[in-house]
């Protein structure tokens, strides 16, 4: 492979520098901004600034200090919620539906049902007995 000659003329590769630079810039620009929404998480958590994260010497800012609940505002909870149940449980549940009543066979009925089956059997063997 033939070796390129090197171009007596570097306007061409100084120009390229200028251009890769210009993005950097813009790039790092963007980054920044990205950095910046990523510290503003919610109302309870501050906004990370530019100042702090120069003071502290890196880039993002350091993470906030998490809130704890003391026992007197647990115990608060937990007496609302006693109360919430409470109020539920004294609504009154709905009943259950009922369940009809289990049918009974009368003696007369059952007696009606042998006799069909016996009459059937029957003329179900005359007619084997028949065709045979």
């Amino acid at each position: 492979m033939p070796r390129q000659a090197q171009p007596k003329d570097n306007t061409l590769l100084e120009m390229a520098i200028l251009g890769y630079q210009s993005q950097v810039k813009e790039i790092s620009a963007k980054i920044a901004d990205i950095k910046a929404q990523l510290g503003q998480r919610g109302p309870g958590r501050p906004k990370a600034t530019a100042a702090m994260a120069t003071a502290t010497g890196t880039d993002q800012a350091a993470p906030a200090k998490r809130r704890t609940i003391g026992k007197a505002g647990r115990a608060r909870i937990a007496a609302a919620q006693r109360a919430r149940w409470a109020a539920l449980k004294k609504q009154p549940q709905p009943a259950p539906p009922a369940k009809p009543k289990k049918r009974k066979l009368s003696a007369a009925g059952l007696r009606a049902i042998r006799e069909a089956t016996k009459k059937r059997w029957a003329a179900y063997r005359k007619a084997k007995k028949g065709a045979a």
